[in-house]
């Protein structure tokens, strides 16, 4: 038998090293909090090649696709920049989160089971009146972070994944920014299970009506104080 003449593209190794690149690099800066200081965050294109162990070129590609995705800037005489959103732009952001966690929300009250749904409380068990939020601020900070992803995650949607991992950076970076805050985390915990309390009744309307409410909340914040928060 004649072997079949397959149309097939020689791989290229520098391509398979630029989309390694392209996802550590973008992993990273979804993890970072770019909005801790007012100072703007800056990758040296030298540095991320020594630590990623690839040429520079995978590196420079990798920079051009953050770059189209909108991650990261060029600056000219500068370097490579983390794109920093407008308060504008952010509130706009955290709107459109609000509108996804609610329909994440909607979602966990029909599919999800209920030890899961009653996992959630878990990020909050070390909080309580005996041990307020304000007096562990940086603790209840990543606990409430990782609540909001939590959600969505329970949401079972990877449309959703998907769509909040885009705005994730800018949200949660303006999330721990404010949380310090009086105004916002004196709210908060109760905020969080009277949510939890909904999804676990299945109460599908208030669910839904509370997580969009929640985070709205946060966006009616930071249009009013986004200039204070820095």
């Amino acid at each position: 038998m004649a072997d079949a003449d397959i149309a097939v593209v020689r791989i290229v190794p520098e391509t398979s090293f630029k989309n390694k690149a392209y996802e550590a690099l973008r992993e990273a800066i979804l993890k970072m909090d770019i909005y801790a200081t007012p100072e703007p965050v800056m990758l040296d294109e030298r540095a991320l090649s020594e630590r990623l162990g690839v040429s520079r070129t995978p590196i420079r590609e990798a920079i051009a696709m953050l770059e189209q995705d909108g991650f990261v800037k060029t600056v000219p005489r500068r370097g490579i920049m983390v794109v920093r959103r407008t308060k504008s732009e952010i509130v706009d952001m955290i709107r459109a989160w609000a509108a996804l966690e609610s329909m994440a929300a909607r979602l966990i009250t029909t599919t999800a089971r209920k030890k899961d749904i009653s996992a959630l409380r878990d990020f909050f068990a070390d909080f309580g009146k005996d041990r307020l939020p304000e007096h562990h601020v940086e603790e209840y900070s990543r606990a409430n972070i990782a609540f909001h992803q939590a959600l969505i995650a329970l949401s079972e949607s990877p449309v959703l994944v998907d769509m909040t991992n885009d705005i994730l950076l800018h949200v949660r970076g303006y999330r721990q920014l404010t949380i310090g805050r009086v105004e916002r985390i004196a709210a908060s915990l109760p905020e969080h299970m009277a949510i939890i309390d909904a999804l676990e009744q299945r109460d599908t309307e208030l669910a839904e009506r509370l997580a969009r409410d929640h985070t709205l909340g946060l966006a009616s914040f930071v249009e009013a104080h986004g200039k204070e928060l820095f």
